[in-house]
């Protein structure tokens, strides 16, 4: 039990410590993220997320370890996906650059509040009903289908949220360039911006993928479906998540102007709900597919995807066009 909680503590002290040095020292407030520093930023988080894996291996064991990497890699390529809907809001809403960091972090930080809320409720419904991993394990399955043959007319509207649509029911909303601000006050009357308006949105999104990724990863992390959840378990769940979220401002940044290069990464995501979606179903006939198989398949659908879209995007460029004739 203190074994855990000094992993708990350790995991506790390198979060706060690389917010402070992201936030205090490669950031500033109402600076635009230019590519380099976004890519020095994601390098940050990324070998901060290898190191917690090689702490794990040291700490606890290999298999823990093995099930940490393997739930934040997923964890990694639904934030891409997540990302591609977070562009399309900011566009939206014609965010400045400037304030597109400062947006970006409370949505995030919201959204590790709810996803800290969301595992907890997840968890407990479990552990109390363990037949519920079989409705999810369905559910994903019906999503990946979805996703993979999801075309480009059925793209996110903001506009269109029911969120939008509340807040712009509920509270008073101004067009107003927000210049960084969040609330401003006219006439003695409160107005929130549109800049609050991202904020509430962003983490909105995040609900929504949340549906699709907590069961995943806790169905890579657990077990079966009679065996409860370890503290190690637990542990796995959290900081694969959290890990992977907080990668995501950065991450913004570096893939916005390449939104339109990886053309079939959502297929490979995917393909790997679907596979995760089977692999809950089977344990139903007492049939559990390995944590390393696991591993093995979302890295060779990640890279396969990437890959595929690279020579995809390159066969494309070398094409001559008919005027060039």
């Amino acid at each position: 039990m203190l074994e855990n909680k000094v992993t708990y503590i350790v995991f506790v002290i390198v979060i706060i410590a690389a917010l402070v040095l992201d936030l205090g020292l490669l950031s500033k407030k109402n600076k635009a993220i230019t590519i380099k520093k976004a890519l020095f930023q994601t390098g940050f988080w990324v070998l901060l997320s290898l190191a917690f894996f090689a702490f794990l291996w040291v700490d606890k064991s290999s298999i823990i370890a093995t099930k940490y990497i393997t739930a934040y890699l997923m964890e990694w390529s639904l934030s891409i996906d997540n990302i591609f809907v977070f562009i399309l809001i900011f566009s939206f809403f014609k965010v400045r650059e400037s304030d597109a960091g400062r947006a970006l972090l409370i949505g995030i930080l919201l959204a590790i509040v709810f996803r800290i809320l969301f595992i907890a409720l997840g968890i407990e419904l479990i552990n109390r009903f363990h037949w519920i991993m079989y409705f999810f394990g369905a559910f994903l399955i019906y999503t990946g289908f979805k996703l993979f043959f999801q075309n480009e007319e059925e793209e996110y509207h903001p506009e269109n949220s029911k969120v939008y649509v509340l807040m712009r029911k509920l509270f008073r909303i101004t067009d107003v360039e927000p210049n960084g601000r969040f609330i401003i006050s006219s006439k003695g009357k409160i107005f929130f911006t549109m800049l609050s308006m991202v904020v509430v949105m962003l983490a909105a999104t995040d609900i929504v993928f949340a549906l699709d990724s907590i069961p995943t990863v806790v169905s890579l992390v657990r077990e079966g479906p009679d065996v409860p959840f370890t503290s190690d378990d637990i542990l796995v769940i959290y900081s694969s998540n959290i890990f992977a979220i907080l990668g995501l401002r950065s991450l913004f940044f570096l893939l916005r102007g390449a939104v339109d290069k990886f053309d079939f990464l959502q297929q490979g995501i995917a393909v790997v709900l679907v596979f995760i979606g089977v692999k809950m179903l089977l344990e139903y006939v007492d049939i559990r597919i390995s944590i390393y198989i696991s591993l093995l398949v979302i890295v060779v659908c990640l890279v396969a995807s990437i890959l595929l879209s690279i020579y995809k995007n390159k066969e494309t460029n070398t094409i001559p066009r008919k005027d060039s004739l």
